[in-house]
């Protein structure tokens, strides 16, 4: 149950995040037609566009916001579709977005969830997400933690790794109600 509920959060969080069909790495508001319509507002000590690459990198103190979800790292890179690549696309295909990359310290947070790792990549086509470095997801006090944590968001599906340091593994600390016995309240 806690890993549907790990990969509804997360679905929801790039749903939400790729909504926008435009992610500020086109430079121009969000279009109105996105399934969610609440604006984007990403800030960050420097923001450097490379439309050569077709990506807009986010550097220092990245804080990412729509709604009530928040993206936090230290550098955040867009990648979004080039005009030929988006005239290649099938009929009623919207993409505009390829991966999306945040670095250091990440940190997401949305409606009583948290996760964290070192690294977060999330590639459109093949629809997954992938969150490396001491990663750690909460609900309410139940906890996941491994090196790793993959997602297959069409499949329903997620794969937590541990790292290949001897001894360490997986960890999944589950509490009934969401409560921690040992905790004072």
């Amino acid at each position: 149950m806690i890993m549907k509920n790990i990969i509804r959060f997360l679905f929801l969080f790039l749903l939400t995040c790729l909504s926008s069909t435009s992610f500020a790495a086109e430079e121009k508001p969000a279009a109105d037609n996105s399934n969610n319509n609440m604006p984007i507002n990403i800030e960050a000590d420097r923001m450097e566009s490379m439309k050569k690459e077709n990506a807009v990198i986010f550097k220092g103190n990245v804080d990412a916001k729509q709604g009530e979800l928040i993206i936090r790292s230290d550098e955040m890179t867009v990648y979004y579709l080039s005009e030929a690549e988006k005239a290649a696309q099938p009929a009623g295909d919207a993409r505009k977005i390829k991966k999306l990359f945040a670095t250091g310290n990440v940190e997401i947070n949305n409606q009583g969830w948290v996760a964290t790792g070192d690294n977060m990549e999330y590639f459109e086509l093949e629809r997954k997400v992938l969150i490396t470095g001491n990663t750690k997801v909460w609900q309410d006090n139940n906890l996941v933690t491994g090196d790793s944590v993959l997602l297959y968001l069409d499949e329903g599906k997620s794969v937590v790794e541990r790292s290949d340091k001897k001894g360490e593994r997986v960890k999944a600390f589950f509490y009934p109600g969401g409560e921690n016995p040992n905790e004072k309240k």
